[in-house]
């Protein structure tokens, strides 16, 4: 009897065939311990609140333009919890090496799509590097998983999880899923008319409002793909396929906030800006011209329930192209710009529009999909996530989680990723780069915190308007 497939949902298709030799598809991530920890202890940790969830034991199999999960008759925690070390006084630079060397290294697609290495002697304590493929889950869903293997105090509560059993899915046969298929969709057919005669009985003028937003989603399809590519920069080369990893000492959380609060705007905006301003300091550093209509960011917008548990993993988000206002100096008037541009988009349906493509070029051959995202990773320069996470310090088998970062990959020509993390009452900033690209990591950690104090300067200062910065000068 063949084992048990389960079809693989198309977006999470669509980011399964965006792996290329030049950019895998890796959520990659690194937690810094303040002490070592127990490898049983790490083990037993791993196998109740990770290995619930089924995807992590299952293998992805293709048949034809179709994918499939399907469980690992030969699983072993040994094949993906792997325990290394660092050479002599290990310090920052080497662990930035390490995980560069990972980042830029395949998974192995004959078994499931995950690794962890539990990293020794670490600045007195440990370190532990996780990769997972983009198709098992997006970032936020991730970062939410990983973070169940923690606690909020050193012991551990392995009882809170108890309620995530895994799931096994139902023995039916192909005519009885169909007539399931058949019988959700008419029932969801009902639902939509009966919402749909209810609405208009409350609000005459509901069609109306329908046909604005269905006018209003085309016109965003119809931007998209009007949208200009990318200016010819730096930033933008042909890609080796080797990253580099760093990561900026953390910024207080309280520092960021009363700055947003000083500025009238939101943490986003702040963070934002000054991205912003660490690139125009990179292209400064390099004489570079700076593009007069900025550069754009491929920033993951998530569509699914902060507040929902995650039973099921998948990918559930669409992406804004975000334009970042590196030709605006003064630091005062790139926030206003940036904040403006942010509102724009939230207002905008970019983001379920490029969900629904990602459903749609998942549904397709794989070489229309590829030309598509050819298309799309034109009008980008990098990649920028956001994730919120959590208040307070947690500790992973007994042992404080003293900084962690991770970052999501780039597709098609994009060869930068930049990660935003909050932990703690801080915020955690992370870059990975391709090496064909002319970037120093290191130096654009630096240029990070230079623009977010120049920012948070003009912002406590009580600046408005024009700073007096002459043009093309960096603040």
């Amino acid at each position: 009897m063949s084992p048990k497939q389960t079809p693989m949902s198309a977006v999470d298709h669509a980011w399964l065939r965006m792996d290329t030799p030049q950019n895998h598809m890796m959520i990659c991530g690194v937690w810094m311990l303040e002490r070592p920890v127990s490898m049983n202890r790490l083990r037993h940790t791993i196998e109740k609140r990770f290995l619930c969830f089924d995807r992590f034991r299952q293998k992805v199999v293709e048949i034809g333009d179709r994918a499939y999960w399907q469980d690992d008759p030969l699983f072993d925690l040994d094949n993906h919890l792997h325990q290394i070390a660092l050479p002599g006084k290990a310090d920052k630079a080497e662990l930035q090496k390490l995980v560069s060397d990972m980042n830029s290294t395949a998974l192995d697609f004959r078994q499931p799509l995950w690794q962890m290495h539990y990293i020794d002697n670490y600045e007195g304590g440990a370190a532990l590097l996780i990769r997972i493929h983009h198709c098992i889950a997006d970032g936020i869903s991730l970062v939410r998983v990983m973070l169940s293997l923690t606690d909020k105090t050193p012991e551990p509560r392995l009882s809170k999880v108890a309620s995530q059993h895994r799931s096994k899915p139902s023995q039916r046969s192909a005519i009885q899923q169909l007539l399931h298929r058949v019988v959700d969709n008419v029932q969801t057919a009902t639902n939509q008319g009966k919402l749909f005669i209810q609405s208009v009985r409350e609000e005459p003028n509901y069609p109306l409002k329908l046909a604005s937003t269905a006018s209003a989603v085309a016109m965003d399809l119809i931007k998209l793909g009007l949208a200009p590519v990318e200016p010819r920069t730096g930033l933008k080369e042909p890609l080796s396929g080797r990253k580099q990893v760093a990561w900026a000492d953390p910024l207080d959380l309280a520092d960021v906030k009363a700055c947003a609060k000083a500025l009238g705007g939101t943490v986003n905006d702040v963070l934002l800006c000054t991205v912003t301003g660490a690139l125009q300091r990179h292209f400064a550093a390099h004489k570079e011209p700076v593009p007069e209509c900025g550069i754009r960011v491929a920033v993951p917008f998530n569509l699914r329930p902060l507040d929902q548990p995650i039973e099921t993993l998948g990918n559930k988000f669409g992406l804004l192209l975000v334009t970042l206002p590196v030709e605006v100096m003064d630091p005062l008037m790139c926030f206003r710009q940036v904040q403006e541009n942010m509102n724009r988009l939230k207002r905008s349906y970019q983001a379920q529009v490029t969900y629904s493509l990602l459903d749609l070029f998942g549904r397709g051959p794989d070489f229309v999909e590829r030309r598509a995202l050819n298309l799309l990773s034109n009008k980008a320069s990098a990649v920028l996530t956001n994730v919120p996470g959590p208040k307070e310090a947690l500790y992973l088998a007994g042992s404080k989680l003293t900084q962690p970062m991770c970052w999501v990959p780039q597709s098609g020509n994009i060869g930068i990723g930049m990660s935003i993390l909050s932990y703690a009452g801080t915020v955690q900033f992370g870059i990975t780069v391709d090496k064909a690209i002319h970037a120093d990591p290191n130096a654009v950690m630096d240029y990070f915190r230079q623009s977010f104090q120049a920012l948070n300067h003009a912002a406590l200062a009580g600046r408005q308007g024009g700073s007096g910065h002459k043009t093309g000068e960096v603040a």
